[in-house]
């Protein structure tokens, strides 16, 4: 799987409106995934820098404030991370092409959909 047996699995959540960071984020902390939350990619870049191995999700919104937007952090965590579950979400007709593996989730995402992905981050990781 990529992970330490003693490790903590890890869901990075990436969005840039303060109020939706911080609710995805909360449902996401009732997981069993440590969560840390980012405004931006660049943001997201670094925690996956230093925390990587022990990634298991990553949700991100496709419009981000920054350089990168969503699609692109999409694209480089499947390049960098291949074994993280990558969910970008958007307003239905703001998709841009996203990688084979990511999960796209429209706005407005429900609870329940959040965790059924990270759900399936820790039981069914991602294997290329």
């Amino acid at each position: 799987m990529g992970r330490a047996a003693s490790a903590v699995p890890i869901a990075v959540v990436v969005e840039d409106d303060e109020a939706v960071r911080d609710f995805a984020a909360a449902i996401l902390e009732e997981t069993d995934l440590d969560v840390i939350a980012c405004e931006s990619a660049e943001d997201a870049l670094a925690v996956m820098r230093r925390h990587g191995p022990d990634v298991a999700l990553l949700f991100t919104e496709m419009r981000l404030g920054g350089a990168m937007d969503g699609a692109a952090l999409a694209r480089t965590i499947e390049r960098d991370w291949p074994d993280v579950r990558v969910v970008v979400t958007s307003e239905p007709g703001r998709t841009q092409a996203l990688p084979d593996h990511a999960v796209y989730m429209p706005k407005p995402w429900r609870p329940l959909d959040v965790l059924v992905q990270a759900e399936h981050a820790v039981v069914h990781p991602v294997h290329h």
